[in-house]
Protein backbone atom coordinates (compact mmCIF):
# COMPACT_ATOMS: atom_id res chain seq x y z
CA UNK A 1 0.00 0.00 0.00
CA UNK A 2 1.18 3.95 -1.01
CA UNK A 3 -0.08 6.32 1.05
CA UNK A 4 1.20 9.28 -0.99
CA UNK A 5 -1.01 11.17 -2.90
CA UNK A 6 1.81 11.66 -5.91
CA UNK A 7 4.65 9.70 -6.99
CA UNK A 8 8.35 10.42 -6.67
CA UNK A 9 9.82 10.76 -2.96
CA UNK A 10 7.53 10.62 0.25
CA UNK A 11 7.24 13.43 2.05
CA UNK A 12 4.80 14.19 4.91
CA UNK A 13 3.13 16.67 3.39
CA UNK A 14 2.10 13.90 0.34
CA UNK A 15 0.80 11.76 2.60
CA UNK A 16 -2.43 10.62 2.51
CA UNK A 17 -3.03 9.26 6.37
CA UNK A 18 -4.92 6.18 7.30
CA UNK A 19 -4.91 5.88 11.04
CA UNK A 20 -4.80 8.20 13.33
CA UNK A 21 -3.13 6.75 17.18
CA UNK A 22 -4.27 8.83 20.16
CA UNK A 23 -3.12 8.73 23.43
CA UNK A 24 -5.90 9.37 25.29
CA UNK A 25 -4.77 10.73 29.46
CA UNK A 26 -2.48 14.14 28.64
CA UNK A 27 -3.28 14.04 24.88
CA UNK A 28 -7.15 14.02 24.21
CA UNK A 29 -8.60 15.07 27.56
CA UNK A 30 -7.27 16.49 30.99
CA UNK A 31 -7.41 16.44 34.48
CA UNK A 32 -11.33 16.94 34.02
CA UNK A 33 -11.15 13.43 31.68
CA UNK A 34 -13.32 15.66 29.10
CA UNK A 35 -12.97 15.42 25.41
CA UNK A 36 -13.31 19.27 24.34
CA UNK A 37 -15.75 20.17 21.82
CA UNK A 38 -12.61 21.25 18.85
CA UNK A 39 -10.96 17.74 19.54
CA UNK A 40 -14.18 15.93 18.44
CA UNK A 41 -15.32 17.97 15.48
CA UNK A 42 -11.43 17.94 14.27
CA UNK A 43 -12.06 13.82 14.64
CA UNK A 44 -14.59 13.82 12.96
CA UNK A 45 -13.64 15.87 10.21
CA UNK A 46 -10.90 13.10 9.69
CA UNK A 47 -13.10 10.31 9.95
CA UNK A 48 -14.96 11.71 7.35
CA UNK A 49 -12.03 11.81 4.85
CA UNK A 50 -11.55 8.48 5.49
CA UNK A 51 -8.99 8.47 8.28
CA UNK A 52 -9.60 5.82 11.09
CA UNK A 53 -8.63 6.47 14.54
CA UNK A 54 -7.57 4.31 17.30
CA UNK A 55 -6.97 4.82 21.30
CA UNK A 56 -3.72 3.80 22.31
CA UNK A 57 -3.52 4.52 26.13
CA UNK A 58 -2.40 2.90 29.50
CA UNK A 59 -6.31 2.91 30.80
CA UNK A 60 -8.46 -0.70 30.79
CA UNK A 61 -10.29 -1.53 28.07
CA UNK A 62 -13.40 -0.47 30.38
CA UNK A 63 -12.15 2.84 31.10
CA UNK A 64 -11.26 3.58 27.64
CA UNK A 65 -14.02 2.00 25.92
CA UNK A 66 -16.51 5.33 26.69
CA UNK A 67 -14.05 7.71 25.06
CA UNK A 68 -13.87 5.43 21.88
CA UNK A 69 -17.71 5.54 21.63
CA UNK A 70 -17.87 9.13 22.09
CA UNK A 71 -15.34 9.57 19.08
CA UNK A 72 -16.96 7.28 17.04
CA UNK A 73 -13.78 5.24 16.86
CA UNK A 74 -14.16 1.89 15.70
CA UNK A 75 -10.54 0.42 15.31
CA UNK A 76 -9.41 -2.03 18.17
CA UNK A 77 -8.17 -0.41 21.24
CA UNK A 78 -4.67 -0.16 22.28
CA UNK A 79 -5.22 -0.17 25.92
CA UNK A 80 -2.67 -1.50 29.16
CA UNK A 81 -0.03 0.26 27.50
CA UNK A 82 0.08 -2.54 24.45
CA UNK A 83 -0.27 -5.45 26.70
CA UNK A 84 -3.86 -5.39 25.40
CA UNK A 85 -5.63 -4.63 21.86
CA UNK A 86 -9.41 -5.05 22.26
CA UNK A 87 -12.41 -4.48 19.28
CA UNK A 88 -14.38 -1.65 20.75
CA UNK A 89 -17.64 -2.93 19.05
CA UNK A 90 -17.80 -6.49 19.91
CA UNK A 91 -15.07 -6.41 23.01
CA UNK A 92 -13.16 -9.19 21.54
CA UNK A 93 -9.70 -9.64 23.08
CA UNK A 94 -7.16 -9.84 19.96
CA UNK A 95 -4.29 -9.96 21.67
CA UNK A 96 -3.37 -10.20 25.57
CA UNK A 97 0.14 -10.24 26.35
CA UNK A 98 0.20 -10.97 30.27
CA UNK A 99 3.18 -9.87 32.55
CA UNK A 100 3.85 -13.29 34.02
CA UNK A 101 3.12 -14.56 37.24
CA UNK A 102 6.76 -14.97 38.60
CA UNK A 103 7.38 -11.29 37.49
CA UNK A 104 4.13 -9.67 38.59
CA UNK A 105 4.59 -11.08 41.93
CA UNK A 106 8.46 -10.37 42.24
CA UNK A 107 7.45 -6.44 41.14
CA UNK A 108 4.35 -6.67 44.02
CA UNK A 109 6.88 -7.66 46.57
CA UNK A 110 9.89 -5.50 45.80
CA UNK A 111 7.64 -1.91 45.55
CA UNK A 112 5.49 -3.01 48.60
CA UNK A 113 8.91 -3.64 50.11
CA UNK A 114 10.57 -0.22 49.44
CA UNK A 115 7.31 1.51 50.55
CA UNK A 116 5.39 1.80 47.73
CA UNK A 117 1.72 1.30 46.91
CA UNK A 118 0.97 -1.57 44.72
CA UNK A 119 -1.79 -2.39 41.78
CA UNK A 120 -1.80 -5.56 39.89
CA UNK A 121 -4.86 -6.17 36.70
CA UNK A 122 -6.61 -8.72 35.93
CA UNK A 123 -9.56 -9.54 33.79
CA UNK A 124 -10.03 -5.82 33.27
CA UNK A 125 -10.03 -5.21 37.12
CA UNK A 126 -7.54 -4.44 39.63
CA UNK A 127 -6.86 -5.36 43.02
CA UNK A 128 -5.29 -3.72 45.73
CA UNK A 129 -4.22 -4.53 49.66
CA UNK A 130 -5.41 -0.90 50.74
CA UNK A 131 -6.75 1.92 49.30
CA UNK A 132 -5.27 4.67 50.23
CA UNK A 133 -4.41 8.37 48.41
CA UNK A 134 -2.48 6.70 45.78
CA UNK A 135 -5.44 4.47 45.11
CA UNK A 136 -7.84 7.54 45.33
CA UNK A 137 -5.90 9.26 42.84
CA UNK A 138 -6.28 6.80 40.08
CA UNK A 139 -9.62 5.74 40.86
CA UNK A 140 -10.16 9.69 40.28
CA UNK A 141 -8.76 9.45 37.11
CA UNK A 142 -9.66 5.39 35.83
CA UNK A 143 -13.45 6.34 37.36
CA UNK A 144 -13.98 3.38 38.79
CA UNK A 145 -12.75 1.87 42.22
CA UNK A 146 -10.51 -1.66 42.93
CA UNK A 147 -11.08 -4.47 44.17
CA UNK A 148 -9.51 -4.74 47.52
CA UNK A 149 -7.61 -7.91 48.83
CA UNK A 150 -6.11 -8.92 52.07
CA UNK A 151 -3.11 -10.44 50.03
CA UNK A 152 -1.80 -9.95 46.16
CA UNK A 153 -0.13 -12.59 46.54
CA UNK A 154 -2.70 -15.26 46.91
CA UNK A 155 -4.74 -13.01 44.83
CA UNK A 156 -2.75 -13.94 41.45
CA UNK A 157 -0.77 -16.90 43.39
CA UNK A 158 -1.73 -18.64 40.28
CA UNK A 159 -2.50 -16.54 37.53
CA UNK A 160 -0.02 -13.97 35.20
CA UNK A 161 -1.29 -9.92 35.37
CA UNK A 162 -1.88 -7.31 32.51
CA UNK A 163 -0.01 -4.90 34.74
CA UNK A 164 1.47 -4.14 37.62
CA UNK A 165 1.31 -0.36 38.67
CA UNK A 166 3.45 1.34 41.25
CA UNK A 167 2.12 4.65 42.69
CA UNK A 168 3.28 7.64 44.80
CA UNK A 169 4.59 11.45 44.31
CA UNK A 170 6.01 12.03 41.15
CA UNK A 171 9.83 12.93 42.74
CA UNK A 172 9.83 9.32 44.50
CA UNK A 173 8.16 7.66 41.41
CA UNK A 174 11.16 9.44 39.42
CA UNK A 175 13.70 8.35 41.52
CA UNK A 176 12.69 4.75 41.52
CA UNK A 177 11.64 4.02 37.62
CA UNK A 178 15.64 3.61 36.80
CA UNK A 179 16.35 1.29 39.97
CA UNK A 180 13.11 -1.03 39.30
CA UNK A 181 14.61 -1.17 35.73
CA UNK A 182 17.74 -2.66 36.63
CA UNK A 183 16.12 -5.11 39.05
CA UNK A 184 13.94 -6.91 36.40
CA UNK A 185 16.26 -5.77 32.96
CA UNK A 186 14.98 -8.13 30.74
CA UNK A 187 11.80 -9.73 32.66
CA UNK A 188 9.66 -6.59 32.15
CA UNK A 189 8.92 -3.15 30.28
CA UNK A 190 9.01 -0.35 32.78
CA UNK A 191 7.75 2.95 31.70
CA UNK A 192 5.82 6.27 32.97
CA UNK A 193 2.44 7.64 32.03
CA UNK A 194 1.44 10.36 34.56
CA UNK A 195 4.32 11.56 36.79
CA UNK A 196 3.02 9.50 39.94
CA UNK A 197 2.36 6.49 37.67
CA UNK A 198 5.51 3.47 37.40
CA UNK A 199 3.99 0.80 35.17
CA UNK A 200 5.70 -2.66 34.49
CA UNK A 201 4.62 -4.87 31.67
CA UNK A 202 5.62 -8.09 29.34
CA UNK A 203 8.97 -7.44 27.93
CA UNK A 204 7.69 -7.43 24.74
CA UNK A 205 4.68 -4.90 25.01
CA UNK A 206 4.82 -1.08 24.28
CA UNK A 207 2.50 1.09 22.57
CA UNK A 208 4.83 1.10 19.39
CA UNK A 209 4.95 -2.73 19.04
CA UNK A 210 0.65 -2.93 20.05
CA UNK A 211 0.38 -0.21 17.05
CA UNK A 212 2.20 -2.22 14.56
CA UNK A 213 -0.06 -5.51 15.30
CA UNK A 214 -3.04 -3.49 14.87
CA UNK A 215 -1.54 -1.70 11.53
CA UNK A 216 -0.65 -5.19 10.18
CA UNK A 217 -4.50 -6.54 11.25
CA UNK A 218 -5.69 -3.80 9.33
CA UNK A 219 -3.82 -4.05 6.64
CA UNK A 220 -1.60 -0.60 6.59
CA UNK A 221 2.07 0.36 6.51
CA UNK A 222 3.26 2.56 9.34
CA UNK A 223 3.85 5.56 7.23
CA UNK A 224 0.57 5.71 6.59
CA UNK A 225 -0.15 6.08 10.74
CA UNK A 226 0.15 9.53 12.52
CA UNK A 227 0.72 9.13 16.53
CA UNK A 228 -0.15 11.45 19.06
CA UNK A 229 1.17 11.82 22.70
CA UNK A 230 2.24 13.49 25.75
CA UNK A 231 4.26 11.31 28.00
CA UNK A 232 7.38 8.73 28.69
CA UNK A 233 5.25 5.65 27.77
CA UNK A 234 4.49 7.27 24.42
CA UNK A 235 7.94 7.35 22.79
CA UNK A 236 7.86 4.15 21.29
CA UNK A 237 4.51 5.02 19.94
CA UNK A 238 5.94 8.51 18.13
CA UNK A 239 9.14 6.29 16.59
CA UNK A 240 6.65 3.39 15.29
CA UNK A 241 4.53 5.75 13.62
CA UNK A 242 4.69 7.14 10.01
CA UNK A 243 4.94 10.78 12.01
CA UNK A 244 4.79 11.57 15.27
CA UNK A 245 2.92 14.19 17.13
CA UNK A 246 4.08 15.53 20.91
CA UNK A 247 2.12 17.71 22.86
CA UNK A 248 4.14 20.74 24.27
CA UNK A 249 3.90 19.35 27.83
CA UNK A 250 5.39 16.50 26.99
CA UNK A 251 8.75 15.78 28.88
CA UNK A 252 12.02 16.25 26.62
CA UNK A 253 12.32 12.74 26.00
CA UNK A 254 9.51 13.00 23.45
CA UNK A 255 9.30 16.01 22.13
CA UNK A 256 13.37 14.82 21.14
CA UNK A 257 11.58 12.30 19.09
CA UNK A 258 8.92 13.95 17.89
CA UNK A 259 8.47 15.41 14.31
CA UNK A 260 6.12 18.05 15.45
CA UNK A 261 4.98 19.65 18.57
CA UNK A 262 2.05 20.73 18.91
CA UNK A 263 0.02 22.72 21.86
CA UNK A 264 -1.29 20.62 25.22
CA UNK A 265 -4.29 19.22 25.61
CA UNK A 266 -5.61 22.31 27.54
CA UNK A 267 -5.57 24.42 24.54
CA UNK A 268 -6.89 21.90 21.85
CA UNK A 269 -3.70 20.54 20.54
CA UNK A 270 -4.83 17.07 18.85
CA UNK A 271 -6.75 18.96 16.95
CA UNK A 272 -4.13 21.44 16.04
CA UNK A 273 -2.21 18.44 15.17
CA UNK A 274 -5.20 17.08 12.82
CA UNK A 275 -6.05 20.33 11.19
CA UNK A 276 -2.50 20.51 10.47
CA UNK A 277 -1.15 17.21 9.83
CA UNK A 278 -4.10 14.94 8.58
CA UNK A 279 -6.94 17.02 6.90
CA UNK A 280 -6.64 17.52 3.30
Amino acid sequence: MNCSASSGPITWSKLLPKLLALDLDGTLIGRDLLLRPRVLAAVAKAREQGVSGCLVTGRMFRAALPYARELSLDAPIICYQGAAVCDPNTDEVWRHTPLPNATALAVARLAKADGFHVQLYANDKYYVERENRFSDLYAQLALMRPIVVESLEETFRFSDATKAVIIDDAQRIAGYAPQLERAFRTQAYVTRSYPQFLEVLHPAVDKGEALRFVADRLGLEMDCVVAIGDSWNDEPLLRAAGFGIAMDSAPPELQAVAQAVVPDVSRDGVADAIERYVLR
